[in-house]
């Protein structure tokens, strides 16, 4: 054998020997924009999977960037005109875009993205201060039935899941949804931060954060939007409530419009497998998150659903004409 071809022989045994074990290839180097602040779902969503994707051996790097502003709907206008074609590019999204492109009436919607993988949900939770004289979900409807004026609620951006939910149990007791008086902060924390400060009536967020300070003591969870009561949790559904709700915060990852059809089947085998590995089963747990893994047609399918009920739901509920 020649000196140049036990060189190249060398080269690719120790490129083979690099690449991962687990019967999967790996992609190099990958973006994921998260569409809103630091410290948010979509921006907890990009991290938690670029680090999940990384230790599961599925991607070289993965570089996060953030692109906030009106509910998702600036990053995504962002994410199509300058990623298009790029299968190293991904974008989390999920419901909260949803009801944002409808109110802020963007050009730019999720029929112009690549829909990868729906991976979590997040049910949404009612709180009033530990100190509030409302202690059920009842009462706090009779509130609303009263003078839903009078009720302020904190929450996620307008047109999300929480103002959605606000405006929804505002009908479901008998009282004008579109009097609901409802406070859009754009980050979990100043939410909080104005509930736990007495300054609104309830507020309304994912389970998960409300849930350090339900533990501390500082707030009553009043009701959850879950179907069905949650085991490890001390506290009545909406349905439990007398009022027929339930709803999910879901989040997926997008590719851009204008890849191929092998790069979107090669980027779907990626978060299939990533969905069956340790690193983001372990990622679920600690951020107790929803597996409701969803790919493929039936994915697009649900992407389609959900943009007009929301539509429908907004519209029913005065928040768009």
């Amino acid at each position: 054998m020649g000196f140049n071809r036990r060189i190249l022989l060398g080269l690719a045994l120790i490129a083979g020997a690099a690449l991962p074990s687990a019967g999967h290839a790996q992609e190099g180097n990958l973006k994921i924009m998260a569409p809103a602040a630091p410290g948010g779902g979509w921006d907890q969503t990009a991290r938690a999977v670029g680090q999940a994707l990384t230790e599961a051996g599925l991607a070289r790097s993965v570089q996060v960037a953030n692109v906030p502003g009106a509910g998702g709907t600036i990053g995504i206008a962002q994410f199509v005109n300058s990623a298009k074609g790029d299968a190293t590019q991904l974008m989390a999204s999920g419901y909260v875009m949803v009801g944002a492109i409808i109110t802020n009436k963007s050009p730019v919607t999720l029929d112009q993205v690549t829909p990868i993988a729906r991976l979590t949900g997040e049910w949404q939770a009612i709180a009033v201060p530990a100190s509030s004289p409302i202690k059920t979900m009842k009462e706090l409807g009779e509130l609303i039935k009263a003078d839903p004026a009078k009720v302020t609620w904190a929450g996620g951006s307008a047109g999300g899941p929480d103002h959605i939910l606000a405006a929804l149990i505002t009908k479901n007791v008998g009282a004008d949804p579109s009097k609901t008086n409802y406070i859009a902060f754009s980050g979990g924390g100043e939410s909080l931060g104005a509930l736990l400060g007495g300054k609104v009536t309830a507020g309304i967020n994912s389970l998960s954060e409300f849930m350090s300070q339900v533990k501390a003591g500082k707030l009553r969870l009043l009701a959850i939007s879950t179907p069905n009561r949650l085991p490890e949790l001390d506290a009545p559904t909406l349905k439990e409530s007398g009022i027929n709700l339930e709803l999910s915060n879901w989040r997926m990852i997008v590719a851009p419009p204008g890849i191929s059809a092998d790069e979107r089947a090669r980027l779907t085998k990626m978060f299939e497998d990533l969905a069956k590995s340790d690193a983001w089963k372990k990622m679920l747990k600690t951020k107790a998150w929803d597996d409701i893994f969803l790919t493929g047609a039936a994915l697009d399918e649900f992407v389609k659903q959900e943009q007009a009920r929301t539509a429908a739901v907004l519209q029913d509920v005065g928040l768009v004409k």
